[in-house]
């Protein structure tokens, strides 16, 4: 991110309230959190259909409609045809219009660094998984 400026706005006493009450929730400050209203708020004007939310991993993109668009774009890798049966493929598995695939492709194509950082966190607490289940079961069996 590139250096910032100052910048002064006047915001209503309700809404810097409310501002303020929810950066000491989150335990972040009023900046940092009005940074990230305003991005998140820009990011989903420029593309419909498009939420962020709330998880274990952190705030991450996801579509409206249900999936996170990481696990789209993972499932995407263990598809094959051509780019519409591969959309037709994503849609039926998520159980989805293919409009809302697109939406997240074209999200992804855009956002692909931290789409890719997403999956790779995934893949990566996969396979941790399945070497404690590998590690487990040796132990149990002997």
């Amino acid at each position: 991110m590139s250096a910032s400026r100052a910048t002064s706005y006047r915001l209503d006493p309700d809404l810097k309230d409310r501002l303020a009450a929810h950066a000491r929730a989150e335990g972040i400050t009023e900046r940092a959190l009005l940074e990230r209203l305003i991005d998140e708020g820009l990011t989903t004007t420029q593309h419909p259909g498009i939420v962020f939310r709330d998880g274990p991993s952190g705030r991450r993109a996801g579509l409206a409609v249900g999936a996170d668009i990481w696990e789209i774009i993972s499932a995407l890798r263990y598809t094959t045809g051509s780019d519409e049966e591969r959309v037709a493929d994503l849609a039926e598995q998520f159980n989805l219009h293919p409009r809302h695939i697109r939406t997240a492709i074209d999200f992804a194509a855009l956002h692909r660094e931290s789409i890719d950082a997403r999956v790779r966190a995934n893949d990566e607490a996969a396979d941790k998984a399945e070497r404690l289940a590998m590690e487990r079961a040796d132990l149990m069996g002997s």
